[in-house]
């Protein structure tokens, strides 16, 4: 019986894996060099809940300790109407999409790219200091890849630039179990979740407006069939074995 049980397992990968195709990419041409313009890479959008690291320069010391140090005020202190203005070195962007910065007060960020935020803050402070030289970067670009992968978690991401290819490779890759042609992209944006399938056995995949991903998407990789059946088997065996000990024990205590 155990004999035909691995057996049976080892039927079932053999034949689940002789059927898939594990290759990225697969129908890519052989041999031969395929060239196309990057055409689909998308810039950040600056969303609620954001970090910000925002960092302005200017000629007038006391200006750069003030925009840069900015003042920490928190729910809950004895200012009652205190909120998160900066934390963690980075200012975070409220609900309505706006910063809290020294001086300006609430700037609205939201849906801005980080060079359009950066023209946006450096007309605001023409006013008040001269010639400021300001840097924007989303310190909480994360990513999360779960499911069959060798390392599933989230990532934190620096360089605001990551395609799926290069966060599966975060995650360790996927396993053999790992369906490549149905990988789940999960994306939140403006208070809208949508999802997404991707083929990445396919080369046009590299051309698509979700190969790079954007903060806070997920990567699902869904298991194989086979995954689940080797599951179910194995659970069968178990409760079997188990089952087969118990009579075992009880003829064992009445007849010892």
């Amino acid at each position: 019986m155990k004999i035909n049980s691995y057996l049976l397992l080892l039927f079932i990968v053999l034949t689940a894996c002789s059927k898939r195709n594990l290759t990225y990419f697969s129908n890519l041409p052989e041999n031969s060099v395929y060239t196309e313009t990057i055409s689909n890479v998308i810039e950040p959008q600056i969303q609620p809940d954001d970090l910000l690291s925002i960092t302005v320069s200017t000629l007038n010391p006391e200006s750069n300790l003030l925009f840069n140090s900015g003042v920490l005020t928190t729910i809950g202190s004895n200012n009652n109407s205190g909120t998160v203005s900066k934390l963690n070195d980075g200012y975070l962007v409220d609900k309505n999409g706006a910063v809290n910065f020294p001086i300006l007060g609430k700037v609205v960020l939201a849906g801005l790219t980080m060079e359009e935020a950066t023209e946006k803050m450096t007309d605001r402070l023409q006013s008040e200091v001269k010639n400021p030289i300001v840097n924007i970067r989303l310190l909480n670009f994360r990513i999360t890849v779960i499911g069959e992968v060798s390392r599933p978690s989230t990532f934190t991401v620096p360089t605001q630039k990551i395609s799926i290819i290069e966060a599966l490779g975060l995650a360790g890759d996927l396993t053999v179990y790992g369906r490549r042609e149905n990988v789940l992209l999960i994306r939140e944006k403006e208070g809208v979740r949508s999802t997404l399938r991707l083929d990445l056995n396919n080369k046009d995949v590299l051309s698509s407006p979700y190969f790079y991903l954007q903060q806070n998407d997920i990567v699902y990789v869904e298991p194989v069939k086979a995954k689940a059946e080797q599951t179910n088997l194995t659970r069968t065996y178990v409760s079997f074995t188990l089952s087969v000990m118990s009579v075992i024990t009880v003829i064992l205590f009445r007849f010892l």
